[in-house]
């Protein structure tokens, strides 16, 4: 007799879980280049910056004013100094002569034997000769060296991504030259045979590929070297050439659409047909349920949904986080802030949501209160477009109340 029985689907997963799969496949590329600085930015530090000197490199001037010393102010005041001479940034080996005042300038190395620095507002001048009228505090006004970093010590941990900040103070460290991580190789398609690209005509029941473009410019970053291989139709053999292509490219395979259970839906069978493996497939998140994560060869495959808003979603959710493991970036998963619910919320529990929502003025604790928007919004890209960001609902959630707080991910 033919066995007509039919294996249940595996369990859904939580999206926390599925991250957790992801990132554990996710080890970082090894290679490294080693760039100028100036030609660094947004790349990813593949060695630890150590410090060769300390910063600052020596004691010096925090104002305009004068440096002195406080075992010159005899008794109980005023004093008068005379005016020695005038220390400005880039000289050095200036000396205070006994019973005198030297001008100083913001930056200035402090002249030995001088112990303060009184700001010039502090003073009273008079020609060659100041008064002052307070005693000042040992040590004032002075950036002493190595109170922001001692020599050796470490000034960015490895996997730190280099912008503004990391640039000056690797700048100021005299790092001329950085390690940084290779660029991850990125290999994107979109499944679908009605998938026309912007500017094309389109024929009755096609759309135009926004995934393409969404995804792209999700892709720009200067640490991913990215290889667009546009729509692919839903023929078995065309996808399954794609996808092997794309994994003996790139370290990561992205595709869209293919993921769930229709006549049309190929991505996961030819995965595990091309000798690949799926690790995490039915995942509790809306809008995005058909995603994948999988492996084949030395690529991570990530299978998102085709619904622009779902792909987007589960992108920043599950994918991005992959990617910046991959990437070798130090802590990669998600950076939620705490809002505050603009209005009761009632829905049917079951999955972790992340519903687009507009932020609102704090109230008089501070936080910003999230404005959900409508319920039904897995293929609206309008409306993702007018959102701040996305608002967390757990999947166990099945009432709130207004000003509840909860997980907000800014976009």
């Amino acid at each position: 007799m033919k066995d007509c029985t039919t294996s249940a689907p595996a369990p859904l997963i939580s999206w926390q879980e599925a991250q957790a799969i992801g990132l554990s496949l996710a080890k970082a590329v090894t290679a490294v280049d080693r760039l100028p600085l100036a030609q660094a930015t947004g790349r990813v530090l593949a060695r630890p910056a150590i410090s060769p000197l300390p910063l600052p490199p020596f004691d010096n001037s925090a104002m305009d004013g004068y440096a002195l010393r406080l075992a010159d102010l005899a008794g109980t005041g005023p004093w008068h100094l005379s005016v020695a001479g005038r220390v400005a940034a880039g000289d050095a080996g200036m000396h205070l002569p006994q019973g005198a005042c030297l001008r100083i300038l913001t930056g200035a190395a402090v002249p030995s034997g001088a112990d303060c620095i009184v700001m010039q507002e502090h003073v009273q001048r008079d020609g060659d000769r100041i008064t002052l009228l307070e005693r000042p505090r040992l040590g004032i006004n002075i950036r002493k060296q190595a109170e922001d970093l001692p020599q050796g010590g470490e000034v960015l941990p490895l996997g730190r991504v280099i912008a503004a900040r990391e640039a000056g103070v690797l700048a100021a460290t005299g790092a001329a030259n950085v390690a940084v991580f290779r660029r991850v190789r990125v290999a994107l398609f979109c499944t679908g045979s009605e998938l026309r690209d912007p500017g094309e005509a389109l024929a009755p029941g096609q759309i135009w590929n926004a995934n393409r473009y969404l995804l792209g410019a999700a892709l720009q970053d200067p640490w991913v070297e990215l290889r667009d291989m546009g729509a692919i139709p839903d023929d078995p053999a065309q996808l399954a050439a794609a996808l092997i292509a794309a994994a003996g490219w790139a370290e990561l395979v992205i595709s869209t659409g293919g993921m769930a259970d229709g006549d049309e839906d190929h991505m996961p069978r030819l995965l595990r047909a091309a000798g690949g493996k799926v690790d995490a497939l039915r995942i509790s998140i809306k809008p995005g349920k058909p995603v994948g994560l999988g492996r084949l060869g030395d690529a991570i495959y990530v299978g998102l949904p085709g619904n622009p808003v779902a792909a987007f979603v589960t992108w920043t959710c599950l994918g991005a986080p992959v990617l910046r493991a991959r990437a070798g970036i130090a802590a990669p998963g998600l950076r939620f802030s705490t809002v505050r619910l603009d209005a009761d919320l009632s829905r049917r529990p079951g999955r972790a949501e992340f519903r687009p929502a507009t932020l609102l003025p704090p109230g008089a604790d501070g936080l910003a209160r999230a404005q959900l928007m409508t319920p039904t919004f897995a293929a609206r890209i309008a409306l993702l477009a007018r959102a701040d960001g996305l608002a967390m609902i757990p999947a166990d959630a099945d009432y709130m109340p207004a000003g509840h707080l909860i997980d907000f991910l800014p976009f």
